[in-house]
């Protein structure tokens, strides 16, 4: 048996896990809503916590299970950190709260990549045994959109007869993916991007303050993208791919495949170099997209970004051309990758076929 501690699927890497943090940033209308109805004790038995990744749905979620079960007396959603309930929670080990999360393969070591019925099993069986010692309990689902059809359907029937004095707190990334039937039994907390300042905040407050505008201007207001792009050294990328643009149409091919060649490295729990690549190609084309129609962006999420995004999307034909070449790739690197393309192979041509796009 490994002494490796095992993988947190709810869990940013280089980022303290969602239970630890302090508060909530960015989402006062969402906990306002929460708090509304709790003092007016229309507290519903299950919560839609959605929104892009990285925006606090889980934080939110940890927030409200401290708040519940240590007894709801403070304002806000805040929480004493000395209070053994949080205490508690944060090692894990509050018998009135259940997480729910991918599962960790007995024989592999590694996460599955769906939440299972068996998992759903075992909150219904924490609902049961708990039932006899009365009080509120709180159940936890991150991420509900990653459950098969035979743990939506078992959670269904949950959520049809809920539990007395239960509260379910689903995160959902892509709510759509969830049964309509699932949704409809829920009540939605929305969050939405974190705003410039409140991005640079976090990220001044996780250690990343010299390169907290650019992080945040590439991650669409999501600290958890944000993060992911630190940690693959996600900002050189993206240098390396304005670089390629700078003499547009012209395009140095051996630079361009030495970028392509970047997208073959092997996943770590850091995270997919192939994602990240294709992610920031999709990045440079929505802000080249923006800039035919805006202006180009402030602040910059590379050295010289805006003078070449200026130059190669002048106006708005630049930016339906630059937003339909987006949407083509995007759909072309699904498809490569469902039916296991070389990596290097399909990002080379992509950055090919962006440079035999009509100069404008």
């Amino acid at each position: 048996m490994s002494d490796e501690p095992l993988p947190e699927p709810d869990r940013v890497p280089g980022a303290p896990h969602p239970r630890e943090a302090l508060r909530i940033i960015g989402q006062d209308a969402a906990v306002a809503d929460f708090l509304a109805a709790a003092k007016a004790h229309r507290l519903h038995h299950a919560w839609l916590i959605s929104g892009p990744r990285g925006t606090g749905k889980a934080t939110l979620a940890w927030s409200i299970a401290k708040w519940l079960l240590s007894g709801g007396a403070e304002s806000g959603l805040s929480t004493a950190t000395d209070d053994p309930v949080v205490r508690r929670i944060r090692a894990l080990s509050e018998p009135r709260l259940h997480l729910v999360r991918r599962p960790v393969d007995e024989k592999t070591q590694r996460l599955r990549a769906e939440i299972t019925v068996d998992e759903i099993r075992r909150l219904q069986g924490f609902f049961h045994m708990s039932a006899a010692e009365g009080g509120r309990r709180v159940a936890i689902i991150d991420a509900a959109d990653e459950m098969n059809q035979a743990a939506a359907n078992a959670l269904l029937k949950l959520l049809e007869e809920p539990p007395p004095a239960a509260t379910i707190l689903l995160v959902a990334h892509q709510p759509a993916r969830l049964l309509p039937t699932i949704r409809s039994r829920c009540r939605e907390l929305r969050l939405h991007p974190l705003g410039p300042e409140d991005m640079a905040g976090v990220l001044q407050g996780l250690g990343l303050d010299q390169d907290a505008a650019r992080l945040a201007a590439l991650s669409g207001g999501s600290v958890g993208e944000a993060l992911r792009l630190a940690g693959q050294d996600g900002l050189a990328v993206y240098q390396r791919l304005i670089g390629l643009f700078a003499e547009y149409p012209r395009m140095d091919r051996r630079a361009a495949a030495q970028l392509a060649e970047t997208a073959a490295g092997r996943a770590s729990a850091d995270g997919d170099p192939f994602d990240l690549v294709v992610t920031l190609i999709d990045r440079f084309l929505t802000r080249a997209a923006r800039t035919g129609l805006m202006g180009a962006p402030l602040p910059e999420a590379a050295e010289g970004e805006a003078e070449v995004l200026s130059r190669i999307a002048p106006g708005p034909a630049a930016a339906r051309l630059w937003a339909g070449a987006q949407a083509e790739l995007s759909a072309r690197a699904r498809a490569g990758r469902a039916v296991n393309l070389d990596p290097s192979a399909l990002v080379l041509d992509m950055l090919i076929g962006l440079a035999n796009q009509p100069a404008l």
